[in-house]
């Protein structure tokens, strides 16, 4: 095991009800106005939108609406919202959503007290030194955004989809209610399924130095969201199923199980990234193309590993069974396993792999993810 400091200084509120207690943390952390971030409608058809304004309502605390944050957030509207963050002087940014709303979130936060473009603290020109505390209730668990300091927005002109991340960016608090989940459609809960299963992978796949401790962790993270994603599609207001989704997609990105592990990489993220940034695709139903066919290609670089998973996943012996056997669960839940299924063919590859190749330098993996290697891999997933 490698040395490691872990450090998550967020506080996770976990179960029914939780989001009428937003305005409390608010209030104790002495904030008197806040940017509301959201996506859709939604919340206000469900109802939350009335239990988080009643509760800051409570607690007199004000608040700006920013809705209309898309799947896949870009940067044009981080920009809108750190305006309108300025505008209105805000004290902290709260975000009620899913992981793209909350991605956002992190964002604005970062980008009201730097005096430049926000894009730069994404491409490495600037660094992060100061952000308004963030605060979230979650709607969606896919992204573990809830648990790490992350956000990933892509740029509409460049289309590049890059990361930030600093200690400064964790949320303060988190809310999980899996009971507001369950109005989550079909589509986007294997999405989801698929995403959570891709943070967990990379580094139990491509690490130099990888703990049995933290492949058991990985694996418990896999079987649960298998399990529970097949209850969840027979019986979407199963609570407990989709209590145990929620947890094992906050575990599988908070940094546990990367502690002590060494060497790893996240190719797979890399390569989805121009997919969903050229394309619009979901972010999970691009992984879940992505995987098989990247586990194809890299499985003998590491294949007890491989073997390793088809046991404990599968039961099954070989690599090649384990790898097969993920592909046909994915196809099993309906989520997509093809570009075709994207409406990504040949002809898209070019700009594609250029893509992917500037994203392997961001990444760090340009040695190894070549233009033959980046084809050989998307063109076993047409």
């Amino acid at each position: 095991m490698d040395h490691f400091t872990y450090y998550n200084p967020t506080k996770v509120e976990f179960g029914v009800g939780k989001e009428s207690l937003i305005g409390q943390h608010l209030a104790e952390a002495r904030v008197k106005k806040v940017l509301l971030c959201y996506g859709s409608d939604r919340i206000k058809r469900d109802g939350l939108f009335d239990v988080v304004t009643k509760s800051l309502a409570e607690k007199n605390v004000q608040f700006v609406l920013c809705g209309g944050i898309v799947s896949n957030p870009v940067i044009s509207k981080v920009r809108e919202a750190i305006s309108l963050a300025r505008l209105h002087q805000v004290d902290a940014i709260l975000s009620v959503g899913g992981g793209s709303v909350l991605d956002s979130a992190k964002a604005i936060a970062a980008g009201v007290p730097y005096t430049g473009d926000v894009w730069d603290l994404f491409i490495g020109k600037a660094s992060i030194d100061s952000a308004l505390p963030v605060f979230d209730i979650l709607t969606l668990a896919a992204t573990g955004s809830e648990m790490n300091s992350g956000a990933v927005i892509t740029n509409e002109d460049t289309k590049e989809k890059f990361a930030i991340q600093s200690p400064l960016t964790f949320p303060k608090v988190s809310i999980v209610n899996p009971a507001l989940m369950k109005t989550v459609s079909r589509d986007y809960l294997v999405y989801s399924a698929a995403d959570i299963i891709a943070h967990a992978i990379e580094g139990y796949f491509t690490a130099v130095d990888q703990p049995r401790f933290h492949s058991r962790l990985v694996e418990a993270i896999i079987n649960t969201v298998i399990e529970n994603t097949e209850i969840l599609l027979a019986n979407p207001d199963n609570y407990a199923a989709r209590a145990e989704f929620a947890w094992a997609s906050t575990q599988a990105l908070n940094g546990l199980i990367y502690s002590g592990t060494a060497g790893y990489s996240y190719p797979n993220h890399m390569i989805e990234h121009a997919l969903s940034a050229l394309f619009n695709v979901p972010h999970g139903a691009g992984l879940s193309v992505v995987i098989p066919a990247w586990m194809k290609w890299y499985q003998d670089r590491n294949p007890l590993q491989f073997e390793r998973f088809a046991q404990n996943i599968f039961g099954l012996k070989t690599a090649e069974q384990g790898i097969a056997a993920l592909e046909n669960w994915f196809n099993k839940i309906g989520t997509p396993t093809r570009l075709a299924q994207l409406g990504i063919t040949e002809a898209h590859l070019p700009a594609t792999i250029d893509i992917v190749l500037t994203n392997a330098k961001w990444f760090g993996l340009a040695d190894i993810y070549t233009k033959d290697v980046a084809t050989t891999i998307l063109k076993s997933a047409l």
